[in-house]
């Protein structure tokens, strides 16, 4: 099974615990947060319209909305993240990256946080956006390094080099082939897995559903373990 497998995404994304889960992975978290920085980003850019693209249960786009004074459309292909995003307020619709329903130049900023690297059709998905955004209107996607958490994903032998199709090391080419400039920035930091079962609960979790019973692997032995936190932020601007 892969990142980007309709099926996969659609299965994992019908309910909010898998992701739940993971992201209790970083209540631990040492060193600069990653969302933050992508927020700082997206805010240097002082956005009025904003599309947000896969945004979950749609906290992004709240803090948007609330913090920067823009006006917020947020669109997944999730039911039920669509439904969650709206309880936060937000204007949240079902639809899919790969044929965006809005005019062409129809906002100045679009979001994808953690989400590119589900895109069956990534080119596609990429020209979408730039269809969409106005001239000199920027992309901020985040993603993670192949290596992420590699120091607890070992102790179930989980592995994601070659598995990961937007990431650190090959998305600013990837940009470059829609945008204009494209700027990276890393943010590296560390986690830290009490025990096995904390590393158990994390890969149970993982969107390709097959690593589940890899969990099961994972001696008891283990923990606590130091892993580190590799994310990137891009921010990628049309002409």
């Amino acid at each position: 099974m892969s990142l980007y497998d309709p099926e996969v995404v659609q299965a994992q994304y019908a309910t909010e615990a898998g992701l739940q889960a993971r992201r209790s992975v970083y209540e631990s978290q040492e060193g600069e947060d990653a969302r933050e920085v992508a927020f700082r980003a997206i805010a240097a850019g002082r956005p009025r319209r904003v599309l947000e693209v896969g945004p979950g249960p749609g906290e992004l786009s709240a803090r948007m909305t609330a913090e920067l004074g823009a006006g917020v459309v947020a669109l997944d292909l999730s039911e039920r993240m669509v439904q969650l995003a709206r309880e936060r307020g937000v204007d949240a619709r079902v639809g899919d990256v790969q044929s965006l329903p809005f005019e062409d130049g129809s906002f100045d900023t679009v979001v994808a946080a953690w989400m590119l690297y589900h895109v069956p059709d990534l080119d596609r998905g990429l020209a979408e956006i730039a269809r969409v955004l106005a001239p000199g209107g920027r992309l901020v996607a985040v993603t993670n390094s192949e290596l992420h958490l590699e120091e607890a994903r070992a102790h179930a032998g989980v592995s994601m080099v070659g598995r990961l199709p937007f990431n650190r090391d090959n998305g600013r080419e990837i940009l470059e082939r829609h945008f204009t400039t494209v700027e990276q920035i890393d943010v590296d930091g560390w986690v830290t897995f009490p025990d096995a079962e904390a590393i158990r609960r994390y890969i149970r979790s993982m969107i390709v559903i097959a690593e589940a019973a890899s969990a099961d692997r994972v001696p008891d032995y283990v923990g606590p373990v130091r892993a580190g936190t590799r994310v990137t932020v891009f921010v990628a601007r049309r002409a």
